[in-house]
Order: C-alpha cells, then sequence, then structure tokens
C-alpha cells in the first residue's frame, strides 16, 4: 500500500453510520447507556476508554453481532436496527477485525482472504484469488499466499486479517483491539497498515489503546466511559485540551505519552 506520506488524508464526506441512544444490557448490567455516534465516510475515528468500558460492546452492537435493547443505528439510509432488517446481510456491508485474528486454521492464508468473496459476494474463484493475491502482494505477503495461518508471524496474521476485511471493499470497517495480542515489536507494522488505509480514504472506527496512534491518524476520538460517551473532539482537543475531570483523570493515568 502506498506510504501515508505519499497518499495525502482523505477528507470526510457525510454520515455513512449513525448510531442513536444505544443501549445494551447483559442481564442486570448495563453495558451501554444511551450511547449516540456518526461516522462520516472516509473518516478514521478512535474509540478510548477503559476495560469494561464498553468499547467492544458497542462495535459488536454496530454490525449487528449484539441486538440492541433500544436505540437506532442507521447505515447508510437504511435502519439496521429494525427487527426486519437481515442481519447477514448487513455484515456483509462491514469488514471487522477482533483482537485474536480470528484466520480460520485449516485454509491457507489467500483462501481465508477470498472466502467471504466467494460464499458471501457471489464472485468466482479466478477474480476472487487474482484480488486476493493483489492485496496480499500490496502488504507484502504475497509469498505466503499458498501457507497456512501457523506458518505467519502475530503481525502478518492480523494483516491478513484486516486484508480479509477490507477485501470486499466494506462501507464501514469496525476493529477491536487488534494490537492487544501482538508482542510490542509487531504491533508497529500492523498500526501502519490501519494508517495507511485511512489515509487512502478507508471508512474505519477503531477500539484502541494506543493513545499516540489515535492522535496521529484519527480525524475525531471519542472516550467512553461506563457506557457513556463522556467527550469527544478532534485528536488535539481531546488529548491536548480536555474539557471533562473524567477524561483528565483517565489520560493522566496512562502518563505523559497519552496526551
Amino acid at each position: 500500500m502506498t506510504p501515508r506520506s505519499a497518499s495525502p488524508r482523505v477528507a470526510p464526506q457525510g454520515p455513512v453510520l449513525r448510531a442513536e441512544g444505544i443501549v445494551k444490557s447483559f442481564g442486570d448490567r448495563v453495558v451501554l447507556d444511551g450511547v449516540s455516534l456518526s461516522l462520516d465516510a472516509n473518516e478514521v475515528v478512535a474509540l478510548i476508554g477503559p476495560s469494561g468500558s464498553g468499547k467492544s460492546t458497542l462495535l459488536r452492537c454496530l454490525n449487528l453481532l449484539e441486538r440492541i435493547d433500544d436505540g437506532q443505528i442507521h447505515l447508510g439510509d437504511e435502519d439496521i436496527s429494525d427487527p426486519r432488517v437481515k442481519p447477514d446481510a448487513v455484515r456483509a456491508r462491514f469488514g471487522v477485525v477482533f483482537q485474536h485474528y480470528n484466520l480460520f486454521p485449516h485454509l491457507t492464508v489467500l483462501d481465508n482472504v477470498t472466502i467471504a468473496l466467494r460464499r458471501v459476494h457471489g464472485m468466482s474463484r479466478e477474480a476472487a484469488d487474482e484480488r486476493g493475491l493483489s492485496l496480499l502482494a500490496r502488504i507484502g505477503l504475497a509469498e505466503h499466499a499458498r501457507s497456512h495461518p501457523d506458518r505467519l508471524s502475530g503481525g502478518q496474521q492480523q494483516r491478513a486479517a484486516i486484508v480479509r476485511a477490507i477485501a470486499s471493499d466494506p462501507e464501514v470497517l469496525l476493529l477491536d483491539e487488534i494490537t492487544s495480542a501482538l508482542d510490542p515489536e509487531l504491533v508497529g507494522e500492523v498500526l501502519e497498515l490501519v494508517r495507511e488505509l485511512g489515509a487512502e480514504g478507508t471508512t474505519i472506527l477503531m477500539a484502541t489503546h494506543e493513545m499516540a496512534f489515535a492522535r496521529d491518524v484519527a480525524h475525531r476520538v471519542l472516550f467512553l466511559d461506563e457506557g457513556r460517551i463522556v467527550e469527544q473532539g478532534t485528536p488535539a482537543e481531546l488529548f491536548g485540551a480536555p474539557r471533562e475531570a473524567r477524561t483528565r483523570e483517565f489520560l493522566a493515568r496512562l502518563g505523559p505519552n497519552a496526551g
């Protein structure tokens, strides 16, 4: 992929995803308490907050892996929280990458990248393989296309998982703490890929504990705590001059590199 320095960041262009008043509970525990957010096309939004604040649950609700208890979610002009909506059809419009790669161990890297293209989007194997090989070549994994995931490093597996997620040109890419399971020396190569995708105009909502990355790459940052969005703003606003005491407390606990 094109290095970020040669690919200026694409400006956001109107809402593609909107959530209003999202409530989600597990038993008596309220995990999301009236969360509202919007994501513009071509925008990179970082979702930060302490462990247990609801970041992963929010991402899972947005692409209907979890059903919400209240509120509305719109993807483009469609209310995807309508119970009549078919969840699988909605999920095909998202790309999702989780913490632990979730590559199929019995499939080659290329088959992992192309399986959704063939089985969900109806692409021929020839066309899917051509696209998969092209994407793998762009991130330096073409030589591993016929290998199984256990032959790759953790960083390589996570990059392959990201490529799988973007292969079908999703409307929104959801990234859930994708570096948390990686050794520190592998984090950089995964974040560089996300940086390049953002620079190329991919619409991304990314839950992350990498504050420096959020500050450098995101258009906006949302701070989620106890199931509520406490504060949001540009990286300069939220990291440089947070308005809310809870935001300042959270960032202070992370040390001088957070702001």
